[in-house]
């Protein structure tokens, strides 16, 4: 029987690498997603096959469902990650992919796959739900990282993302800004690498204490900030700490330093999306930059 399991894509407007020290953060999870469809053979072979958002296949391989070894693949490294998530899930769950068994794999995305909204992820969740298996433990078995993509990945409502020592602490909030045709997503033009991006934050020395008392108590205000103006004066905090955290410049200081209104880093540092916040004729300073992805919040946010 044909199996078809959908995740959402992420944003994460508050917490970047300090939600990784257990600081709250407010993650966002998107319009766009990734699609996941199963349909059982009797071949003995896992034949994979991904699509972008326009449906062409980008990537293809087939896997050994007896001996988890690869067939064929039309990229080694991709392949090696997709058969390391295979048979970390087989071992998650023994009596995953059964002797004899063998299946169909199609994801297709539903954004640009370098547009950073959670392509790893959202795959994560997906065959996590198709083995029924700990998400959670798949990812941080396989990518690594916080984990609140994979929360943003199963809910419909913005989220603040906490983790704790037993389980990551998740809590729908309504965070429906009323000045939210304000705020824009501009597209950097780059994928940001998170597993060097997470690397680097570990490598600085900060109070983490104190980080996580601070991106927490800014977490909390902007989710209840009413106004634009302190929803600015926050968004800027928040750029600064962490810039002083990382000993580095904020995307603004460095790509758009004369740019009126504010700008704040979404996710890994200074990569994937930006949020600007402005108007539409205001919109144009990015585009005569070269940024000409700019996504409206209400397009972009469920």
């Amino acid at each position: 029987m044909r199996q078809e399991f959908y995740s959402n894509g992420k944003l994460l407007l508050t917490g970047e690498y300090a939600v990784l020290d257990g600081a709250k953060a407010l993650a966002l999870p998107t319009k766009y997603g990734q699609v996941l469809t199963v349909e059982p053979t009797q071949t003995k072979i896992i034949s994979w096959k991904s699509l972008d958002k326009e449906g062409k296949v980008w990537f293809t391989a087939e896997f050994h469902s007896e001996t988890m070894e690869e067939i064929s693949s039309t990229d080694a490294k991709i392949s090696k990650t997709a058969l390391e998530i295979l048979v970390e899930t087989k071992h998650l769950r023994p009596d995953f992919l059964t002797i004899g068994e063998g299946f169909n794999l199609n994801t297709q995305l539903t954004f640009p796959k370098d547009w950073g909204l959670g392509s790893s992820s959202t795959l994560i969740n997906n065959i996590a739900q198709w083995a029924h298996i700990d998400p959670y433990r798949l990812l941080e078995n396989t990518f690594g990282g916080s984990g609140y993509d994979i929360a943003c990945a199963q809910h419909n409502t913005p989220i603040t993302y906490q983790l704790d020592e037993v389980s990551p602490l998740v809590e729908k909030v309504d965070f429906n800004p009323s000045f939210k045709t304000q705020l824009f997503f501009v597209y950097l033009n780059k994928k940001q690498n998170s597993r060097e991006g997470i690397s680097d934050y570990r490598s600085r020395t900060y109070n983490k204490n104190e980080l996580v008392r601070v991106i927490g108590d800014l977490t909390s205000k902007i989710v209840g900030c009413t106004d634009i103006t302190t929803f600015e004066t926050l968004l800027d905090l928040h750029e600064s700490v962490i810039s002083q955290t990382l000993q580095t410049p904020s995307v603004k200081q460095e790509l758009f330093p004369d740019y009126p209104r504010s700008i704040k880093s979404l996710g890994a540092w200074g990569g994937d999306f930006i949020l600007a916040v402005g108007d539409p004729n205001l919109m144009r300073y990015f585009s005569k930059k070269g940024y000409h992805t700019i996504v409206p919040y209400s397009e972009m946010i469920l």
